[in-house]
């Protein structure tokens, strides 16, 4: 799997498209795109890797991803919910995940 593959699979477990990626990272339109012929450039890289709180080591295929300790935490057996439940629960915890990511971005700063 290339760079490339894995930042469109992380993109996709995120439900955000690499334009609104490369958007929110202030990178040029596409840049992400490039990197299917083009090595990424190290900056860029952590950029992106910090966005889905991955090593760089990950997205160039160097170890795997190891689940996130707070994601298993709100896990939950959803076989009873319905379809819009899950959905609902699902916007909720990406969106818990993206003030995650934003705060402990402030904190490094």
């Amino acid at each position: 799997m290339t760079v490339f593959d894995r930042v469109k699979k992380l993109a996709n477990e995120r439900k955000v498209s690499l334009a609104e990626l490369t958007k929110a990272l202030n990178m040029g339109e596409n840049s992400i795109y490039k990197w299917k012929t083009q090595k990424p450039a190290i900056d860029k890289l952590q950029q992106v890797a910090d966005y889905f709180n991955v090593t760089v080591d990950y997205l160039l295929g160097r170890e795997e991803k190891e689940e996130e300790g707070f994601v298993t935490f709100f896990r939950a057996n959803t076989s009873d919910l319905s379809d819009e439940k899950k959905q609902l629960l699902e916007e909720e915890l990406m969106a818990f995940m993206e003030a995650r990511r934003k705060f402990l971005d402030g904190k490094g700063k």
